[in-house]
C-alpha cells in the first residue's frame, strides 16, 4: 500500500497534516473568541433569566480559558513537532532497552515496550504538570471553581499515575502477546480482548477505581430519593443504587450520570448539582443565620437603650425618622444581599428533570448504539492495522530499523489514521448532539420541559458556561448542543404539545 512512497514523503505528510490540523483548530478558536469578545450583553433569549453580572463572569471565564487553550495548543504543537523531528521515539525505545540492560532484566519486546510506555507516561505527566497547575490554581481559582489544595492536587495526580500504570501495563502486555501469537486473524482476537477489557473496566471503574478519588455515599431516604425511584420505575429503569459523590472537594462544577450493565444500574449525582447538598449553599445559610442572630442582638440592645434614654419629644421624633430611614436602607441592603447569595445547584424538581434527560439516553438505547459504533470502528481499524503493520517503510519513516508492535500501534493509530480520526470525530460529535436533542425531547414528553429549561439555565450559570457560540466552532467541537439551541427546541416542542 505504501510501497510507492519513500520514508521522507510519509514523515513530511504526517508533519504537514499535523500542522494543518493545528491551523484549523486555531482558526475555529479565533472565531469563537471573536464571538465572546464582541458579545457584551445578555442574549435576548435569556433576558430576565440571566443577569448581566453572571453573563460577564461567564464571558470572562470563557476568554481566560480560550487564551490558555490557544497558548497551550501552540506549545503542544511545537513540542510534538520537535519530538518527531529529532527522533524522540526511537531514542526513547533505545533508552527502554538500556534500562532493561542496567536493571539486569532479560531483553524482550514486551518488556522493552512496557518500559517505553512507563518512561513516556512519566515524561507526559511532567511536561503537562505546569499547564495543569496553571489551569487549576490560576484560572479555575480566579473564577471560584477550584477547591483543591496543592497537597490534595499532587496526591490526586500521583494516584492517577499509579492507577493508570497498574491498568495500562498488563493490558498492553496482553495485547502485544495476542498480536504476536494470533496469526493472520490476530485482529479478531485483539478486538475481542479490547471489548472485554472495556466492559470490565466500566464496572471496575465505578465500583473500585472512582472511590479511590472521590467519596460516594448513598442518597439518604427522603423526598428526592423517593421521586427518583418513582421516575426510574415509571420507565422500567433497573435502578439498584443511588449515590451522591463529593465532587465539591475538587471543583464546584456539577454533573450527573448513570452506569452499569443489564439489571444493575446505578445513578450518581454530584453534590454540587443538588441545592440541598451544595457546600456553598450551606456556607451561605450559616452566614445568614449568623447575621440574623447579630441583627437580633442589635435590636435588643437598641430597644434597651431606648427604654433607658429620656429625651425631649423633638429629639425622640428625629431619632424615629433616622431609625425609619436606617430600616429602609437595611431592607434594601438585605434584598441586595439575597440577590448576591443566590443558591447554587438545582431544586428537587429540576434534579428530576435533569435525570429524566439522562435516563432518556438509556430508554432510547443511546449508550448501546455508541458502544456498537465504537466497536465496529475499532474492528475496522484493527483490520487495516493488520495490513499496515507489515509495511516496513512506516517504521523507517519515524527512525526505526525494527518493527515493534507497540510502535506500530502508535504510528498507525496516531499518525497514519490522523485524517480518518478527524473526520470520525466530527461525525461522532454530530451523532452525540443528535442524541442530546432526543434525550431532551424524551424529558419533554415526560412533562419536564419547563423544569429542564430552568435546570439547564441554572447549571449554565453555576458552571459559568458562555451561552453564545460560533456556529462552525460549535458544529466541530460541541458534543452537547449550545444552551440557546436546547432551550429553543424544548420550548418549541412544548408549544406544539399545547396546541395539539
Amino acid at each position: 500500500m505504501f510501497s510507492n512512497f519513500d520514508e521522507n514523503t510519509i514523515f513530511n505528510a504526517v508533519l504537514i497534516f499535523s500542522w494543518l490540523t493545528f491551523i484549523w483548530e486555531t482558526y475555529l478558536s479565533l472565531r469563537q473568541r471573536h464571538v465572546a469578545k464582541t458579545s457584551i450583553k445578555v442574549p435576548d433569549a435569556l433576558v430576565g433569566v440571566m443577569d448581566q453580572e453572571t453573563f460577564q463572569k461567564a464571558r470572562s471565564y470563557h476568554l481566560d480559558k480560550s487564551t490558555f487553550g490557544m497558548v497551550q495548543g501552540f506549545y503542544s504543537q511545537i513540542e510534538s513537532t520537535v519530538l518527531l523531528w529529532f527522533g524522540a521515539f526511537p531514542a526513547l525505545w533505545n533508552l527502554a532497552s538500556l534500562t532493561l540492560l542496567k536493571l539486569g532484566i532479560p531483553q524482550g519486546e514486551i518488556g522493552q515496550s512496557l518500559v517505553f510506555m512507563l518512561i513516556a507516561m512519566l515524561f507526559s505527566t511532567v511536561t503537562s504538570l505546569p499547564w495543569s497547575l496553571y489551569s487549576t490554581f490560576v484560572i479555575e481559582e480566579r473564577h471560584g471553581f477550584n477547591k483543591q489544595t496543592l497537597g490534595f492536587y499532587f496526591k490526586d495526580t500521583a494516584k492517577h499515575l499509579l492507577v493508570t500504570t497498574a491498568i495500562a501495563l498488563p493490558v498492553t502486555a496482553a495485547l502485544i502477546l495476542i498480536i504476536q501469537a494470533g496469526g493472520t486473524y490476530f485482529f479478531i482476537y485483539a478486538w475481542l480482548f479490547i471489548l472485554v477489557v472495556s466492559l470490565v473496566m466500566i464496572t471496575l471503574y465505578a465500583d473500585y477505581i472512582a472511590p479511590l478519588f472521590d467519596k460516594f455515599t448513598p442518597l439518604p431516604e427522603g423526598e428526592l430519593r423517593t421521586r427518583i425511584e418513582e421516575l426510574a420505575s415509571s420507565i422500567n429503569f433497573p435502578l439498584k443504587k443511588l449515590f451522591v459523590v463529593e465532587g465539591s472537594k475538587r471543583s464546584s462544577h456539577s454533573n450527573a450520570y448513570f452506569y452499569g450493565f443489564f439489571n444493575n444500574k446505578r445513578i450518581v449525582l454530584f453534590d454540587t448539582l443538588l441545592e440541598d447538598y451544595a457546600p456553598e449553599n450551606k456556607e451561605s445559610a450559616e452566614e445568614e443565620k449568623k447575621e440574623g442572630e447579630e441583627d437580633e442582638e442589635e435590636k435588643v440592645t437598641e430597644s434597651e437603650d431606648n427604654k433607658t434614654e429620656e429625651a425631649p419629644k423633638d429629639k425622640e421624633k428625629n431619632e424615629k425618622e433616622v431609625e425609619s430611614s436606617t430600616d429602609e436602607t437595611g431592607t434594601a441592603e438585605d434584598s441586595e444581599s439575597k440577590k448576591k447569595k443566590k443558591k447554587k445547584g438545582c431544586n428537587n424538581d429540576e434534579v428530576l428533570a435533569v435525570l429524566c434527560h439522562e435516563l432518556g439516553h438509556w430508554y432510547l438505547n443511546h449508550v448501546l448504539k455508541q458502544l456498537v459504533l465504537s466497536q465496529v470502528n475499532l474492528l475496522l481499524c484493527l483490520m487495516v492495522f493488520a495490513v499496515l503493520i507489515k509495511e516496513t517503510v512506516l517504521y523507517s519513516a519515524f527512525g526505526f530499523d525494527t518493527q515493534p508492535i507497540l510502535i506500530g500501534l502508535i504510528i498507525i493509530f496516531q499518525f497514519i489514521f490522523a485524517p480518518y480520526n478527524e473526520i470520525l470525530s466530527f461525525i461522532v460529535t454530530h451523532i452525540t448532539r443528535k442524541f442530546e436533542f432526543q434525550a431532551d425531547a424524551f424529558a419533554r414528553k415526560m412533562n419536564h420541559s419547563h423544569l429542564l429549561c430552568s435546570a439547564l439555565i441554572k447549571l449554565n450559570e453555576d458552571n459559568l458556561s458562555f451561552p453564545l457560540s460560533d456556529w462552525l466552532y460549535s458544529a466541530w467541537h460541541f458534543s452537547h448542543p449550545p444552551l440557546l439551541d436546547r432551550l429553543k427546541a424544548l420550548q418549541e416542542g412544548s408549544d406544539e404539545k399545547k396546541t395539539q
